[in-house]
């Protein structure tokens, strides 16, 4: 019995299997080249939400006057993610991308914010600067009848469990 015949395809595996695992190794390595770049970022930063509060607006006052002018057509309260509720009662929605706040629907459609810092917000103008009304979260304590309690201080650290 002649074994030759089979002996030949059996020596011939190794080198189809180097083949193989040579292709193999040179497109692993053209992979990351071959992958689709990172999407790019949203336009005007990462999109988040305002910290959950009533926020109360004012204009800028003086040093011989009052701190503030009170302008309560811009007060608001964020309830919750991306939903406020304006001085109505009737809720909104915004859009937070970077530091910049548009609002998007309720009573307050249309304006622009500028995001100061956490809890600070300048209206933006017309001219697309920072105009003289500001609007500061002053509370963030819920009551047990679930309305904001208007004398806790912002940095209160905050409690949003009913009751």
């Amino acid at each position: 019995m002649n074994r030759a015949p089979f002996i030949r395809p059996i020596a011939r595996a190794p080198a189809f299997l180097a083949c193989g695992l040579a292709l193999a190794a040179v497109s692993a390595g053209l992979a990351p080249a071959m992958a689709k770049p990172a999407p790019p970022p949203v336009p005007g930063g990462t999109i988040s939400t305002l910290p959950l509060g009533h926020y109360t607006c004012e204009k800028d006052g003086d040093a011989g006057g009052a701190v503030g002018n009170p302008v309560p057509a811009l007060d608001f309260q964020v309830v919750n993610f991306s939903s406020y509720k304006g001085t109505d009662g009737v809720r909104g929605s915004y859009l937070m991308t970077g530091d910049s706040v548009t609002m998007t629907g309720g009573k307050l459609k249309g304006e622009k914010l500028h995001r100061t810092a956490p809890a600070f917000l300048r209206v933006v103008g017309a001219d697309g600067q920072d105009s003289e009304i500001r609007c500061v979260l002053t509370s963030r304590k819920r009551q047990s009848d679930g309305g904001f309690n208007e004398n806790s201080p912002a940095d209160s650290g905050g409690d949003y469990s009913q009751g």
